[in-house]
């Protein structure tokens, strides 16, 4: 029998389209492995709803690695240390892994060293392959979109292996359940039931969304509707590729969502040109963010869902309740933080990197920045989001209701600005700022850092 291969599985849990898993088949016996790295990562280690969702996404894979002959082995500890003892025990003659470009994995992966194959997998086209005049990552997506379009569409899915050889002996493994991945005293994860992790769920989603996807375009701005593919996490885990989505929408319909995939691409040239793009501003405003005691009760409010701002409200506490909320909340919670409450962005991207199943670090770090102004392709700062406005606008009444018990009893017409009509029940919060106020204040921030 030929030497067995490793395959190191980080945030591509799957078998279909799996290049890594495929050429470490076509070359000898395989053992798959996963390492829960807590030291890597440092500051950045997996949140806590992403640990809820890795826990069933591991359980998953492990059984579809099963069903083709071979097992998932789980360990602990500092990955590219682990990596290494793990092939050295099974006597691999090569560790295959899909390339991943978060600035932790690309030191794990030189410190693996030159034993690790690595494949592409992660994106639509390698950033390696998209590349400015001068040669480096791309900055702003316009210039990007066109460069990738030169490349698309992507390479066709590769099916699973109908089968795959397994060794004569397996590597020891950790239990799933000693990774302690899953919240105890408490389970602040009942909610998270609506979700099924793992390559099946994905596909179920994936089929869902492309029977609806010609409407995309009209209806992902829609609150009440699920009008969104509700794919990142799968996709941030790598339970189903970039390319199986491309060729799973199809149609003349999906263009507008093909373009949103694109833009995950773009996140990932984003990291590339600067990888602390979760911590350092990419074009720094010098803004005086709020602190002490009142800017503390103000993010607890924010965080908990008690601004006094309904459609805010509900997204805070779909992302606490779910894991997950809808993009258009997403960007009025977050313009609301930075905004209207003129708390520093990363306090938010850091509750977001906890409690969003799909914390990914390009995209998540990104659309911060692209809020706050300061990214290297965001809105102007001075762009206030009016959350009253863009309740009505978006057709919140229903996503409020759904997450806002207090104000379930309203009108249509009442329920987006309860207190300016004179309707809110006692026991719904205040507004922390008043809207003007908030603008106002926001605006004179950014004038004053403009004169210095």
């Amino acid at each position: 029998m030929s030497r067995p291969q490793l395959v190191w599985f980080r945030q591509d849990l799957r078998i279909a389209d799996q290049p890594a898993l495929r050429a470490a088949a076509e070359r000898g016996p395989v053992v798959g492995l996963y390492v829960l790295d807590d030291e890597t990562p440092g500051p950045w280690k997996l949140g806590g709803a992403s640990r809820w969702w890795l826990h069933h996404s591991l359980a998953a894979l492990a059984r579809d690695l099963e069903a083709l002959g071979t097992r998932l082995i789980l360990r602990r500890g500092r990955s590219s240390r682990v990596v290494r003892e793990v092939a050295r025990e099974m006597g691999a003659c090569g560790i295959h892994a899909t390339r991943h470009y978060e600035p932790w994995w690309r030191e794990a992966e030189c410190e693996a060293g030159d034993f690790v194959i690595l494949h592409e997998g992660d994106v639509l086209a390698e950033p390696r392959t998209i590349r400015t005049g001068s040669g480096s990552p791309f900055k702003i997506f316009g210039p990007f979109y066109r460069a990738l379009e030169q490349r698309l569409p992507p390479q066709e899915p590769l099916p699973a292996p109908s089968k795959v050889d397994a060794p004569e002996r397996f590597p020891a493994s950790d239990r799933l359940e000693d990774l302690h991945l899953l919240p105890t005293r408490p389970n602040w994860a009942t909610g998270f039931d609506i979700w099924e992790p793992g390559a099946a769920g994905a596909n179920k989603h994936l089929q869902r969304f492309a029977a609806e996807a010609e409407h995309y375009a009209a209806r992902r701005d829609l609150l009440a509707e699920v009008g969104t593919s509700q794919l990142s996490t799968h996709l941030h885990f790598g339970e189903i590729s970039p390319r199986q989505v491309w060729y799973g929408v199809g149609g003349a319909g999906g263009d507008k969502f093909r373009r949103e995939l694109a833009w995950r691409d773009f996140s990932r040239h984003v990291i590339l040109a600067d990888s602390r793009v979760g911590e350092a501003e990419q074009r720094p405003l010098g803004l005086a963010y709020r602190s002490g005691p009142a800017a503390d009760r103000d993010f607890t409010a924010w965080s908990r869902g008690h601004t006094g701002f309904p459609l805010v409200d509900a997204g805070m506490r779909q992302l606490w309740e779910t894991g997950w909320m809808h993009n258009r909340a997403r960007l009025v919670t977050a313009s609301f933080l930075v905004k209207h409450l003129l708390v520093d962005w990363r306090r938010g991207a850091r509750w977001f990197w906890d409690t969003l199943t799909d914390a990914d670090y390009a995209n998540n770090s990104q659309n911060w920045q692209w809020i706050a102004g300061t990214g290297f392709d965001s809105q102007p700062y001075y762009r206030i989001m009016a959350p009253l406005a863009q309740s009505e606008k978006f057709a919140a009444a229903a996503y409020i209701r759904s997450w806002v018990p207090e104000l379930a009893h309203l009108s249509d017409a009442d329920i987006h600005d309860p207190w300016g009509r004179g309707v809110a029940p006692a026991d719904y919060a205040r507004p922390l700022v008043e809207h003007r106020e908030g603008r106002e204040r926001a605006l004179a921030a950014f004038k004053a850092r403009v004169a210095t």
